[in-house]
């Protein structure tokens, strides 16, 4: 039997990297098959509350298996910011997507220009929740551990790519083409994790 999937999101990019990591007999869908869903807000006090909400309020409202995330930068020497708030940590997450990553960056930057490199240590953290229409069904988390650079450095990526500096690549992420990026990234990490549990629960579904 083949399950129906919703990915809780717009973005074919995270679309199509879930799909090619996850294998099964599953019809993948987006929330762009679905017109005049509300969505749904992202106000809760860690990564895997956003994830859980969210994945639970869109499986509840298509009536099929969802897959969410909530994902971010944190910072040890902010006390864990710009976390949950990583996508608008300077401003409303509606303005022009490369407008708000240079500003989130410049904060980043500004509020650690005093901090020595060797205490600029910080994690980009993932949690993937897969929720039925009434409960949580898997849960897995990945982080990718490294500092933050003193300047941008890179071309590709998004986000906070450009000051998140690793030491074993002696480069930022954003220096990184894609393929490398996701063999290491926290969502791609997260994703690993999900993969035999997804399956497990797949062929329990089908033995049944």
């Amino acid at each position: 039997m083949t399950q129906q999937i919703l990915i809780a999101t717009t973005n074919p990019g995270k679309a199509a990297e879930l799909q090619a990591m996850l294998t099964g007999n599953v019809q993948w869908l987006t929330l762009k098959d679905f017109e005049n869903i509300p969505e749904i807000e992202e106000d809760g006090n860690t990564f895997a509350e956003n994830a859980q909400k969210k994945a639970l309020g869109y499986a509840k409202a298509t009536g099929l298996w969802t897959i969410a995330d909530d994902s971010g930068l944190v910072v040890d020497a902010l006390d864990g910011q710009p976390g949950i708030k990583s996508a608008r940590f300077s401003g409303e997450k509606n303005a022009d997507k490369t407008l708000i990553d240079h500003k989130n960056i410049a904060k980043v930057l500004e509020l650690l220009k005093d901090t020595p490199p060797e205490k600029r240590t910080a994690r980009f953290v993932c949690h993937l929740c897969l929720a039925g229409t009434d409960e949580v069904l898997l849960e897995t988390k990945g982080t990718l551990e490294g500092f933050i650079a003193q300047k941008q450095v890179g071309e590709n990526g998004f986000g906070y790519d450009p000051i998140f500096f690793l030491p074993q690549k002696n480069k930022t992420v954003a220096q990184m083409h894609k393929k490398e990026k996701n063999s290491i990234s926290h969502r791609g990490n997260a994703i690993k994790a999900l993969k035999p549990l997804l399956n497990q629960l797949l062929e329990k579904i089908n033995n049944t």
